[in-house]
């Protein structure tokens, strides 16, 4: 006889599958970042934001064919449709970014995102934020501003679009809040697919460039490295709590250094770095002070 597990035990093993499959998911982000930079080397960004997308559209469409009428079923289209909108922005920001700056570099930049999120969380939603959240998103910035470095000779235009690229996905993780907690999780992934498929085709043809069999190749791929990052992910939050994967998001910024060293011999200098440090290390204050509070409001 097999003594059952005890409920604890569950709920551990239950955040430990999360936390696992919160890394899958980056490593499969980080991935898609180092194939969209080999093809914006060689492609316009358009095109490959297009690929992502025209490509996670057709698998999700193969995939969830069974399951299509049903998941497709929403009361609030018209939010679904808005929200598509936010990470086709932030992804055309982002891969715009990977033509002149290093995947680590871009990454760091974008590690902003979570601070976005509480400054829109405060005007959106109404959500109270302290003086001392407010002072870690404030020294958050300043380091995004030492890996930026304006007005010096290593700045660059380009050096806003990942800070673009975070306040979309910020925008997106806000109006995901929005959305009925009663719909499958796979009806805001199939409308984000399709939703940025619909934009990138409205505009692709003025950018177009016949690709190689190679290039065709990757960019068939290309959406289902993508897809599958953003399974994972929806698996992940739903066996582990958002707060307890939130920190681990940063193994993000590791992985992206590691693939850029490895495969384009990138090597961020020693300011990026600072700024990296600070960055995270402001996303972690904040992440605490809001655990913090959450537990003391309960």
């Amino acid at each position: 006889m097999t003594t059952p597990a005890a409920p604890g035990a569950d709920a551990r093993a239950s955040e430990l599958r999360g936390i696992l499959l919160y890394i899958g998911a980056l490593v499969f982000f980080t991935t898609m970042d180092v194939v969209a930079k080999w093809l914006v080397e060689r492609h316009d960004p358009v095109m490959v934001v297009w690929a992502r997308y025209a490509s996670q559209a057709f698998w999700a469409f193969v995939l969830l064919a069974p399951r299509l009428g049903r998941i497709a079923r929403t009361s609030r289209p018209g939010l679904h449709a808005i929200r598509a909108l936010l990470p086709f922005g932030a992804t055309m920001c982002f891969f715009s970014a990977l033509q002149t700056m290093q995947i680590a570099e871009a990454v760091a930049i974008f590690e902003v995102a979570p601070l976005f999120i509480t400054i829109l969380a405060f005007f959106l939603l109404k959500e109270k934020v302290g003086p001392r959240r407010w002072t870690g998103v404030a020294i958050g910035f300043v380091g995004a501003m030492i890996i930026i470095r304006p007005g010096t000779e290593v700045f660059t235009p380009a050096m806003a679009l990942p800070m673009a690229a975070a306040f979309f996905y910020a925008s997106y993780a806000i109006a995901t809040r929005w959305l009925s907690d009663e719909e499958s999780p796979w009806t805001p992934f199939f409308y984000t697919a399709v939703g940025g498929a619909v934009c990138a085709s409205l505009v692709v043809p003025f950018h177009w460039s016949t690709p190689s069999w190679q290039d065709g190749l990757v960019m068939a791929v290309f959406g289902v490295i993508g897809g599958a990052g953003q399974m994972l992910m929806i698996l992940a939050l739903r066996s582990a709590s958002a707060s307890t994967v939130a920190p681990i998001s940063y193994l993000g910024l590791v992985f992206s250094a590691i693939w850029g060293l490895l495969i384009f011999s990138e090597f961020p200098d020693g300011w990026t770095v600072v700024g990296a440090v600070v960055v995270v290390g402001a996303g972690l204050y904040v992440w605490w002070r809001e655990r913090v509070r959450a537990e003391q409001g309960s």
